[in-house]
């Protein structure tokens, strides 16, 4: 993959008050515009200082998501992009201490929008998680029914994406938020995505995989964030492989197709902060991964986190651009990277940044 733009920054969103920020899930609003939800945010460049917010959601004009997303507007009644939920950082939230909420995914099913978020103390522990409804193309957000304990399905129910199906049905991938577990999978009806009761595992079980079981862990590894999404009668699992210090394609025919045979391309490499080749997709410290709308298989998007946990800049958001395997096509043999921070690492340095942060 090669890098198309930077996304956050200085002289990019600096009239929303977003100097440093993350992650940027994205998906078409019902008004036809792209909603992209980030997570901590921050006015100046970086992490820390004035304007801790999360979620933050910025709007951006479809017709550019594959030239590079330009951001025409932001939640809040002015140009500064307020925090889309109702809460305060570092604060007592039914008897927890909270420090932020993270968005892991956002889906449109209808007229609605959902928000799945992860409300945590610190980065990688998670209190609980909660689905947000949006009936206005995600101007703003009201709590459903649907929250689960942090611990649910021994805490591989914290990180999610999700994408629905033609039957009716919307299928859910999630790992824990320590980037040290493998993935499970779940489905919910489309009109009962904000019933928790509704949920279901794809678990094995008297010798045979079914739905309705416990779910299983359908694929072994150390993964973070994921990004599931139809395209072109496929379905793509984006993930980031933080044991492998990379980001993933997976090409399913179905989220219960077997995914340890599924076709994998590696599409971005992570790498040292001296050996970084953004042309080839060689990212130090990268993170993410989620699919822009209306990519295809010959040209398939991607936002793209980095933080530099040493310096604190860059904190950001990047597009990249690229292609996977069609259906019976070959994945290309990935070129060796150069490792340094591995995954695991990234986490351990990012979660003392943050507590020396909040104390």
């Amino acid at each position: 993959m090669r890098k198309v733009k930077d996304l956050t920054g200085p002289g990019i969103t600096d009239s929303f008050g977003v100097g440093g920020t993350d992650l940027g899930v994205t998906a078409i609003a019902p008004d036809g515009r792209l909603v992209s939800v980030f997570g901590d945010t921050f006015e100046q460049a970086g992490v820390g200082g004035p304007g801790w917010r999360s979620p933050v959601v910025l709007f951006g004009d479809p017709a550019t998501a594959r030239s590079g997303i330009r951001w025409t507007g932001s939640t809040g009644p002015r140009s500064y992009a307020d925090q889309a939920l109702d809460y305060e950082h570092d604060s007592v939230v039914r008897g927890r201490r909270v420090t932020t909420t993270l968005p892991t995914d956002v889906i449109t099913i209808g007229g609605e929008m959902y928000l799945h978020v992860m409300v945590c103390e610190g980065l990688g522990n998670v209190h609980w998680t909660e689905v947000h409804r949006s009936t206005d193309n995600g101007e703003t957000w009201h709590r459903t029914d649907a929250t689960w304990p942090g611990d649910l399905h021994d805490g591989l129910f914290q990180m999610l994406t999700w994408e629905q199906g033609d039957d009716g049905y919307v299928y859910a991938f999630s790992t824990g938020f320590q980037r040290d577990k493998g993935l499970i999978l779940q489905r919910v009806p489309a009109d009962r995505i904000g019933d928790p009761r509704a949920w279901e595992g794809w678990g094995f079980r008297d010798g045979a995989w079914a739905w309705g079981n416990p779910p299983t862990v359908a694929l072994t590894g150390a993964f973070g964030e994921l990004c599931l999404r139809r395209i072109e009668g496929r379905w793509l699992l984006c993930c980031f492989d933080a044991g492998n210090y990379r980001i993933d394609v997976l090409d399913l025919d179905h989220p219960t197709s077997n995914l340890y045979e599924a076709a994998r391309s590696t599409v971005l490499h992570g790498t040292s902060w001296q050996h970084e080749d953004h042309g080839h997709g060689r990212v130090a410290q990268l993170y993410g991964g989620y699919i822009v709308p209306g990519s295809t298989l010959d040209d398939l998007h991607l936002v793209v986190s980095q933080w530099n946990t040493e310096h604190n800049w860059p904190y950001r958001a990047m597009q990249f651009a690229g292609s996977v395997p069609r259906p019976g096509q070959q994945a290309p043999e990935p070129a060796e990277p150069v490792e340094s921070h591995r995954g695991a690492g990234i986490f351990r340095m990012a979660r003392e940044v943050a507590r020396r942060i909040t104390g």
